[in-house]
């Protein structure tokens, strides 16, 4: 009876001895997970911080359009001096439209490939993204019909460039300087003022 009662004690005692085991997974179980999802946090962080055309040409336009601000205040002024002014939404409008000119106009090109130089090893190629920034009394209208000749001219450009070079930061900025003198070249009115790489990778 003795050791039946015995017996019964280290069966109940038993599955206690477990429950610090069981705590124990729970926890490491817990830590884990939140380390899973810490990673992916900072993973996804980093994805939202890439540069695109879209995020260089808001920066600029926000840029532009505070300075037309503080300008385009007086030019209300005057219209409503006038008789010709509008509303307040009306000076708004306006004052965004002048930031653009004021600025500069923006011209994102399609992402592109070209074959580059031969240089040591295999035949190399580039695909690149561009947004040229013109200045303000550059005509739209103008790049627009010219947009083969840009592009031509870059792939050209890029076709006597060897991978060596363009692995360089002062490669890459010296292409800039080439792109921006020869396009301006051939512009009728206005000219580039800057170039943005939103894209930039060699295969």
């Amino acid at each position: 009876m003795a050791e039946d009662k015995h017996e019964k004690d280290d069966a109940e005692a038993a599955p206690s001895g477990k429950n610090p085991l069981l705590v124990i997974l729970v926890l490491v179980n817990t830590i884990a997970v939140g380390a899973v999802g810490f990673f992916q946090f900072q993973n996804h962080k980093k994805l939202n911080s890439v540069t695109t055309a879209a995020d260089v040409m808001k920066q600029d336009l926000e840029g532009g359009g505070e300075h037309a601000a503080a300008e385009g205040g007086g030019h209300g002024e005057k219209k409503a001096e006038g008789g010709h002014g509008g509303g307040h939404g009306g000076a708004e409008a306006k004052a965004e439209v002048e930031g653009v000119k004021a600025d500069g106009l923006l011209y994102p090109l399609e992402p592109f490939t070209a074959n580059l130089a031969q240089g040591d090893g295999p035949r190399r190629f580039i695909r690149i993204s561009l947004v040229l920034k013109f200045s303000k009394e550059t005509k739209k209208e103008e790049v627009d019909a010219r947009k083969p000749q840009i592009s031509d001219t870059i792939i050209s450009m890029l076709n006597a460039k060897k991978p060596e070079e363009l692995l360089k930061k002062e490669g890459k900025e010296y292409l800039k300087e080439e792109v921006k003198t020869s396009i301006n070249n051939f512009l009728v009115d206005g000219q580039i003022t800057d170039i943005y790489y939103v894209g930039f990778q060699i295969n």
